[in-house]
């Protein structure tokens, strides 16, 4: 029996497990299959406070998990594979053993949905990004590729423009799904080419410089080019990770996690934070903010419960 169980061990898991370790309630924290979330395949993080020099995203999620080890939590690899929130106690089942716990907190994240072409994946971090905002700072005066027509793609192109000397935007129609707010802000910007109907084949460059150029193939015509870029942006959406949560937690058309502004959930002690239930901003700052709530949130729950039975 826990008093805490948090799953996920990225910037929200670990800020929920700081402060629920200072409060005397040795959380158990579950890493699922990526410690560190999404921060864990981000090489520089600069706009974290406190790192006026930046630092390695891995880096700033051991420091976290150290600083809630100071306090008595514990950090356990591997993976929820079944939960029951429907009884009290709520159950889990890590890799086959079974926990029970008080008070759950879910931090799972989301996964952004990638192309799946050669090259992605050898290059992510590497001139290949999901994040303008994470990311742009580093193509100061480059030419970058956005992937995307929703407005997902649209804003971070707009918003690389801050940095970039050059940005074209991929789509596979002939028409962007983004708002017309965002559609006409983006037609009006000189930095900004459109390439229709077409597609990135693969992504090219060099293990030690990073990317060089995208593969292009028009879905019409079939013709097919390079185009030299410095980098990659790849804006199709995400994926919250809540399908473990399907039929018993509140969850949006897009799967995330419903909650209220105090990051309860539609079950009493159970708790969301981080990209798993904010499809808005994804940023660590923000997930490490709502972690903090989530946490502060579950403590007073197990006051209640101290002092009466599980509250109906």
């Amino acid at each position: 029996m826990h008093q805490i169980v948090i799953i996920g061990a990225g910037p929200a898991g670990l800020t929920a497990a700081i402060y629920a370790a200072r409060a005397n309630l040795a959380p158990i924290v579950i890493t699922g299959t990526l410690f560190g979330g999404q921060l864990a395949l981000t090489t520089e993080v600069e706009n974290f406070p406190g790192f006026p020099d930046g630092i390695l995203g891995p880096e700033l999620m051991e420091l976290m998990k150290r600083q809630a080890e100071r306090f008595g939590a514990e950090v356990r690899l591997g993976e929820v594979t079944d939960v029951t929130l429907t009884r009290y106690p709520f159950r889990l089942s890590l890799d086959g053993e079974l926990l029970e716990a008080k008070s759950l907190i879910v931090a799972t994240g989301a996964s952004p949905r990638l192309l799946g072409v050669p090259g992605e994946h050898e290059f992510f971090g590497k001139g290949v990004s999901t994040c303008a905002t994470c990311d742009g700072f580093f193509y100061r005066g480059k030419t970058v590729v956005v992937v995307g027509g929703g407005d997902s793609a649209v804003e971070e192109g707009t918003f690389l423009t801050r940095y970039a000397s050059k940005v074209y935007i991929v789509h596979r129609r002939d028409r962007l799904r983004a708002s017309q707010i965002l559609q006409a802000r983006a037609m009006k910007n000189e930095k900004i080419s459109f390439i229709w109907d077409t597609v990135v084949d693969h992504i090219i460059g060099e293990e030690d410089k990073g990317v060089s150029a995208v593969h292009l193939r028009n879905v019409k015509t079939g013709a097919e080019e390079d185009l030299a870029v410095d980098g990659v942006f790849i804006a199709i959406g995400h994926v919250p990770n809540t399908k473990l949560f399907e039929g018993q937690l509140k969850l949006d058309e897009q799967g995330y996690i419903v909650t209220d502004t105090r990051m309860h959930t539609n079950i009493k002690g159970v708790f969301a934070c981080g990209d798993c239930q904010d499809y808005i901003f994804r940023q660590a700052v923000t997930a490490a903010g709502t972690g903090c709530m989530a946490a502060i949130e579950a403590e007073k729950f197990l006051a209640e419960v101290e002092e009466r039975a599980y509250p109906a």
